[in-house]
């Protein structure tokens, strides 16, 4: 319930349930948590108070919320990211809870369709980041890359080379 990183805990569950080691497990989910840096530098300039308090407002920097709150042209909408993240901490913290307490009761969540849930989730998010051939051009490489490393990779590593891959093209286009 105290990490609030969907991405990064599913790969960490990727990785050591496919039998990969703990260090792989722990480069994918930074990799993938490389990504608030370029979000909390954007909506930095409009956090409020002093260093506490904004660092506490960052806090409320996740994907959906910094989504929603962009009003383009790189401009933010703290008070709506706010508000967007309280919902979201209250669903995590509530659904982590009744998974623990009753996630045997459904048995496998994949034969009810429940395991495409997030994967769908973050496709719609970065279906909105790829306006740019660029962007679409380092998506393609990831997914070119990631699909090419896993019949042979060990688990984990194709996460790692895909968000390396994704990070490589982000600074590429600075």
């Amino acid at each position: 319930m105290i990490t609030f990183s969907g991405s990064a805990q599913f790969a960490v569950a990727a990785v050591l349930g496919g039998g990969g080691g703990a260090l792989a497990a722990i480069i994918a989910a930074v990799l993938l948590n490389a990504r608030f840096g370029p979000m909390g530098v954007a909506i930095a300039p409009y956090l409020k108070g002093g260093p506490l308090r904004r660092a506490l407002e960052g806090q409320a920097v996740v994907d959906a919320s910094w989504a929603l709150a962009s009003r383009g042209g790189g401009r933010f909408d703290r008070e709506f990211m706010l508000g967007a993240t309280v919902p979201q901490l209250a669903a995590w913290i509530g659904g982590t809870a009744v998974g623990v307490l009753g996630g045997n009761f459904i048995g496998d969540a994949g034969k009810l369709g429940l395991d495409v849930i997030f994967p769908a989730f973050f496709l719609a998010l970065l279906a909105g980041e790829l306006r740019s051939a660029r962007a679409r051009a380092v998506a393609l490489l990831a997914v070119v890359l990631a699909l090419a490393l896993v019949p042979f990779a060990p688990p984990g590593v194709p996460v790692i080379a895909a968000c390396a891959a994704a990070l490589l093209g982000l600074k590429g286009s600075s």
